[in-house]
């Protein structure tokens, strides 16, 4: 039998190949030659196989693009099926996109899962068994302890609590409805657990994890985050321009004279011309919203949940859609189903080359072999907590202990 490929999947799989083989020479070039201990290499090998995994996965889902539009009379560019499970794919200056919807059963008086974790396998408990995942978490479910360079994380929480704690001695308990803008700039170390608090009912947590490339001058700039609590991040809900039974989070961007808390001081959203916005869209049964051109350039994708029942531009589409927009032109979408959200990520590309290996977003390999070197000799600060996992006590109070020691809480 012979098989008949095409010259650009031959080149994808060349790529493909290449990134593995890197990947591979680069962690066995590290074992050799440096302390690591062994559960440290599995733990950067692992997220380094993760980015590859997710790379072949938006591989795989731009060959699958289910429609290309053309530009006449609307703003659709093209519509991408979403996966089931794992990151959505973006475009620069984003990295990554991730929706974390699970539906924890009742805790335990340590707020761990009160029900048996037997047949998960924890410590990577992807599942979603259940309903929901333990993903690295061996008692509370989470994101033990792990190292970024290079880029930011933004994590917008709908439902649920997330602890974070970090190797420069910061942490902060945050959830149901606010928002943490994490700058990993030169390096740091950071866990992000998700305590659970009813003992009567399930828990639920709902919440995108966003992924901001940094620029190269801002590679190496010192690690920051910043709160946003949930009554600073402005939320319009009205009939301006037409827009009916609608709610706009503006995590970041702005909308019509709404602006939103100001992004930190290295971010790339930081510069209004490069135009970055990371809306929520909240959309009642019937409801219509009008996003507004703009003439900066700027990349533009919106992620239609699954479920979903939407008319964009009037053309309809069912959820698990990431649908791309030239955002020269108006958008108008319609909610023809149930009540439902809409993620809008818009930015103005960085268009640097990009190196990624797992926790490490450089723009070359010698940056990236600096980045495991330099993690090697100093673990980004090391670690203050007593394990890798920490969580912040019984109560739900919400609470941020900043970098510079500052304590902050929502008013």
């Amino acid at each position: 039998m012979i098989i008949f490929l095409d010259v650009a999947k031959l080149k994808r799989i060349a790529q493909i190949v290449n990134d593995i083989e890197n990947f591979c020479l680069l962690s066995l070039m590290y074992s050799m030659n440096s302390n690591y201990s062994r559960r440290t290499l599995l733990k950067i090998i692992a997220g380094g196989v993760f980015s590859i995994a997710a790379l072949l996965f938006s591989r795989n889902r731009n060959s699958r693009k289910l429609k290309k539009m053309t530009k006449d009379n609307h703003s659709i560019l093209s519509i991408t099926e979403l996966p089931e499970t794992g990151p959505w794919p973006t475009e620069d200056p984003f990295l990554f996109c991730v929706h974390h919807n699970d539906n924890y059963p009742a805790a335990k008086d340590d707020l761990s899962p009160n029900v048996s974790l037997t047949g998960r396998n924890l410590g990577n408990d992807f599942s979603n068994k259940d309903g929901w995942s333990m993903y690295h978490g061996q008692k509370v479910p989470g994101f033990p302890r792990h190292p970024h360079r290079g880029f930011e994380t933004l994590t917008v929480v709908n439902k649920g609590f997330i602890d974070h704690a970090d190797s420069l001695g910061a942490s902060a308990r945050y959830g149901d409805g606010d928002a943490q803008w994490l700058t990993a700039g030169d390096g740091i170390n950071h866990s992000e657990m998700f305590p659970l608090f009813s003992q009567n009912g399930n828990n639920k947590l709902d919440f995108f994890q966003i992924w901001l490339n940094l620029p190269s001058y801002n590679k190496r700039v010192e690690p920051n985050f910043e709160m946003y609590w949930e009554d600073e991040i402005p939320k319009i809900s009205s009939n301006l321009n037409g827009n009916k039974n609608v709610q706009v989070e503006i995590i970041t961007g702005d909308y019509l004279d709404f602006s939103s808390p100001i992004a930190p001081k290295n971010s790339w959203a930081n510069n209004k011309k490069n135009d970055v916005a990371v809306w929520i869209i909240r959309l009642d049964r019937k409801g219509k919203f009008a996003i507004p051109n703009t003439k900066s350039g700027a990349k533009r994708n919106l992620y239609v949940l699954k479920g979903s029942n939407m008319e964009i531009d009037g053309q309809s589409l069912s959820g698990g859609s990431m649908v791309t927009l030239d955002s020269s032109k108006n958008t108008v979408i319609k909610n023809l189903g149930s009540k439902t959200k809409i993620l809008m990520l818009q930015g103005v590309p960085i268009n640097e080359p990009v190196v990624k290996y797992g926790p490490f977003v450089m723009n070359t390999r010698s940056e990236i072999e600096q980045a495991f070197y330099d993690y090697n000799k100093t673990e980004f600060g090391g670690w203050k907590w007593g394990n890798s996992d920490p969580v912040h006590g019984m109560e739900k109070d919400k609470f941020a202990k900043l970098i510079n020691g500052n304590i902050i809480k929502p008013s």
